[in-house]
């Protein structure tokens, strides 16, 4: 009897050792023939840390701000959805502020409109409409559909702008690490009919109106990303998840990611900044350099290299440090000059 059941327990346990043999073969496969499994277990990781960012950001948000949350700017696109944030001082008044569209980052896989709302809010406060947009992340969309996302929501809220407190005439585009690219291409299409031409994209203001960029944290230019380390299997997972293909230098349309390449000297004023340990700080930094030299008015916000505690990407959104409040001083005093002149 003794001997029938080592039998058994033996069978059991090839059985069990075969199957788990398949399992980490498919895993394997699915691994080296998708951007999904990568991509899902990022989404997790950064949504749980952007949400408790949000979370910790609360204690700073003040009550004068009214709130109106999933607003659909696009009824063919269930993830088309807004939110919007305003002092409540202006509620039933004629009165007008200048509006901030606040894209999410997350890398272009991951992320919502709700992982930003207590920043929004606290800039609200100081005097803007914030509307802070969703948009269909990778790989449930493939590029460039952010981009004509952000064109939608800003389509929608110049039409119903009255019934928003929105000055029209005062825009500023603004978005943070992956938001912060599709924010720059949005500028770049209203300042640059060529490149809108590109991305077959038809702007929904006039470049006059689109008064300043807010750009923290972002990518600008995927031909000059660091690709060493640790940080290079995330960018492999993000260009794969948002081209469609492994290699997305096979994908054509992707050389229109890179937004540097097509700025001209008409660009919009520009507030940029990224920590100083931040993997992405290059890509701000060359940004910066660029619009620069091309007499664009741009304001920077870096520190230096020995700066510590060093300031890890998405900085700002961390008030409780010095550097989180310098640069939220330093976002509203260029978004004042902007659009107030």
């Amino acid at each position: 009897m003794k001997s029938h059941n080592r039998k058994k327990v033996k069978r059991i346990l090839i059985r069990l050792s075969i199957f788990l043999l398949i399992l980490t073969g498919i895993c394997f496969l699915w691994f080296k023939l998708s951007p999904w499994p990568s991509t899902l277990l990022i989404r997790y990781a950064f949504n749980k840390e952007a949400e408790k960012v949000n979370k910790q950001l609360e204690k700073h948000v003040p009550e004068n701000v009214r709130s109106i949350h999933d607003i659909s700017y696009d009824a063919k696109d269930k993830d088309s959805k807004l939110d919007i944030h305003f002092p409540s001082s202006i509620e039933n008044t004629q009165n007008t502020l200048p509006l901030i569209i606040w894209i999410h980052g997350g890398g272009l896989i991951s992320g919502n409109k709700n992982q930003v709302e207590n920043y929004c809010k606290i800039l609200a406060s100081k005097g803007f409409v914030v509307a802070s947009i969703d948009y269909t992340i990778a790989p449930e969309a493939k590029y460039p559909k952010p981009v004509h996302q952000a064109n939608a929501s800003l389509a929608f809220l110049i039409k119903q702008a009255s019934q928003y407190y929105i000055d029209t005439t005062k825009v500023v585009l603004a978005g943070d690490s992956g938001g912060s690219l599709i924010a720059a291409q949005t500028g770049n299409c209203i300042y640059n009919p060529q490149y809108a031409t590109l991305l077959q994209l038809n702007p929904s203001i006039q470049k006059e109106h689109l008064v300043g960029m807010l750009l923290y944290c972002g990518i600008y230019n995927i031909d000059e990303l660091n690709t060493k380390g640790e940080f290079a299997g995330f960018m492999r997972t993000v260009t794969w998840a948002y081209s469609g293909k492994k290699d997305f230098k096979q994908v054509p349309a992707m050389k229109t990611v890179s937004v540097t390449r097509y700025m001209d000297s008409t660009f919009a004023p520009c507030f940029i900044s990224a920590g100083n340990g931040d993997p992405l700080l290059n890509q701000s930094l060359h940004l910066a350099k660029k619009l620069t030299e091309m007499n664009v008015y741009t304001d920077t916000l870096f520190f230096p290299q020995q700066q510590s505690p060093v300031l890890p990407h998405e900085y700002q959104f961390n008030l409780d440090s010095e550097a989180g409040q310098w640069a939220l001083n330093r976002s509203l005093s260029f978004l004042r000059k902007v659009t107030t002149q």
